[in-house]
């Protein structure tokens, strides 16, 4: 398993790992859950605990679960087999930084402050089921957190391709006109896409979704390629059969004849 010291974790961010990477990795990706699902959950929480902690750090240890506390970083160690909340149900937060909500942190800080302090007058198996409810708690709010960010996410992404496919045949449409028309910055809009895809490239994508469409609509036979490209939001037929041979391979006439 790995340390507490082999990680750097930010402030105000949670990273949730699991005991055997490549078994928790092999699980997420559709492994068989019966041999990979990890013994432990880490969960590694950026914050300053009150009342400070030695240069080398302090720690906790119980059958199920462990406390390990250095200046800048808690790690909670607990059982996979102990928790209520699935391992699968915790692929959101696996591997990766997840901000913390100010108040979560807040109660997650005081908690370890707290516990760090009385510990030597606590029963300590009472003290463990306290650890264990607290990785309860942070688990649930954070997942809960992150799965209402990538719905308000997906919501938004869904906002802007409406936005783009409602306004193609406009040639002035832009990543500028995007963001304008969901009151939103140039920087969050590029955040929307996270597939490495630009709004521009996107923009042209749809176009030429657009255009094969229509190409291949025989009720629009009779309509010329300039009409199309037009209707695609393209400032000429040249500019349009350009782009769509770059794109597609074959001129517009050349994929409407096949």
């Amino acid at each position: 398993m790995a340390t507490l010291l082999d990680v750097d974790v930010a402030g105000g961010f949670l990273t949730v790992r699991a005991s055997g990477a490549a078994a928790a990795k092999a699980a997420l990706s559709g492994g068989a859950t019966g041999t990979t699902t990890p013994e432990h959950i880490q969960l590694l929480v950026g914050c300053a605990v009150a009342g400070g902690v030695p240069g080398n750090g302090t720690a906790l240890r119980f059958p199920d679960c462990a406390l390990h506390v250095l200046p800048d970083v808690v790690m909670l160690t607990v059982a996979e087999a102990r928790l209520t909340v699935g391992f699968g149900e915790l692929k959101p937060l696996m591997f990766q930084p997840v901000p913390v909500d100010a108040a979560l942190h807040a109660v997650f800080s005081a908690a370890v402050a707290h516990v760090l302090a009385a510990a030597h007058a606590l029963d300590p198996h009472g003290l463990s089921h306290h650890l264990l409810g607290l990785a309860e708690l942070v688990l649930r709010s954070a997942l809960r957190a992150e799965l209402e960010r990538v719905d308000s996410l997906v919501a938004r992404r869904r906002e802007a391709l409406d936005y783009m496919r409602e306004h193609l045949a406009d040639p002035t449409l832009s990543a500028d006109r995007v963001a304008e028309a969901l009151f939103i910055s140039r920087r969050r809009l590029y955040q929307l896409f996270d597939d490495g895809q630009g709004v521009s490239e996107r923009i042209r994508g749809l176009r030429i979704d657009r255009a094969k469409a229509l190409l291949a609509d025989p009720a629009k036979a009779a309509r010329g390629i300039g009409e199309i490209a037009k209707d695609c939001g393209f400032v000429s037929a040249a500019h349009f059969s350009r782009t769509f041979r770059q794109v597609v391979g074959q001129t517009p006439s050349e994929f409407r004849n096949r």
